[in-house]
């Protein structure tokens, strides 16, 4: 067992990155996973548990805070009529799919790669937040038939593997096919249960590492899940409410600018400098 006093630095730690998570969401309607992640990372391992399996219970618990706070924004979401049902509908069987395929490549990775990923990753959603403009247009209309079945699944797949939602893959990919802003962060709050469900039921059955935290069950942190989804639901409206009193657009700027240099991080680490 780690160090009383650390143990209880580390979990204030973890009180205030779910509360920044929950102000994020609200404010700029990025998902708390692209946080979650390598705060946890940082977390877990300056309390003495490092090791090959680090990544996958970062990437799962984020997973598991994904499923109550996406629940949450549907909800919410739902009673304006911002959501695109006939969207999700049709393209929830490839994101489950894509889903299921990204647990299981998750689970067979080690941390080293799943930081470089994770990395190369975070820099695309960063550059994109960065660069990309509002008219961007591939198409007036959501794909379909072969076009539906390749996007979706990857959906599913990249979101697993950076253990985030469907916002940060989600709604660039919606906006960039003619849906309109708000529908796209709406519905993609529904992409985002349909990725955590199935990754998190996977990650609770794979073999918990030897060296976890107490509590984890499988890939999934209990306590850490806890408290995030605790300090998300108190400060989720608090960023709802910022985001109608300012304009969110320079903050999501200088996001975009420390979200690379995150990404620039986790790529060193993963390459052993």
């Amino acid at each position: 067992m780690p160090d009383t006093t650390l143990l209880i630095e580390m979990t204030v730690l973890i009180m205030v990155i779910g509360a920044f998570a929950g102000v994020l969401a609200g404010l700029l309607g990025v998902g708390g996973g692209i946080v979650l992640v390598p705060a946890f990372f940082y977390a877990f391992q300056t309390l003495g548990y490092d090791g090959p399996q680090l990544m996958q219970m970062c990437l799962a618990t984020s997973l598991a805070t994904i499923i109550v706070t996406s629940i949450r924004s549907v909800h919410s979401h739902n009673k304006k009529g911002a959501v695109d049902w006939a969207i999700l509908r049709t393209w929830a069987p490839g994101i489950v799919i894509g889903a299921v395929i990204g647990m299981l490549v998750v689970a067979q990775l080690r941390t080293s790669v799943l930081q470089g990923i994770f990395g190369a990753l975070a820099l695309v959603v960063g550059l994109y937040m960065a660069f990309g403009r509002a008219d961007w247009r591939l198409g007036q209309a959501m794909p379909t038939g072969a076009a539906r079945a390749a996007l979706s699944p990857s959906v599913g797949f990249l979101s697993v593997l950076m253990g985030i939602g469907g916002g940060s893959f989600g709604v660039p990919l919606m906006s960039l096919f003619n849906v309109v802003i708000h529908r796209a962060v709406a519905t993609a709050a529904g992409f985002g249960v349909l990725i955590a469900v199935p990754a998190v039921i996977g990650f609770l059955m794979v073999d918990a590492a030897p060296n976890s935290p107490p509590y984890t069950i499988g890939a999934v942190n209990l306590p850490t899940f806890a408290i995030v989804i605790a300090m998300t639901l108190i400060t989720a409206p608090l960023g709802v409410k910022l985001a109608h009193a300012m304009d969110p657009k320079p903050l999501k700027r200088i996001f975009a600018v420390f979200l690379v240099f995150v990404a620039l991080n986790m790529i060193r680490k993963s390459l052993g400098y």
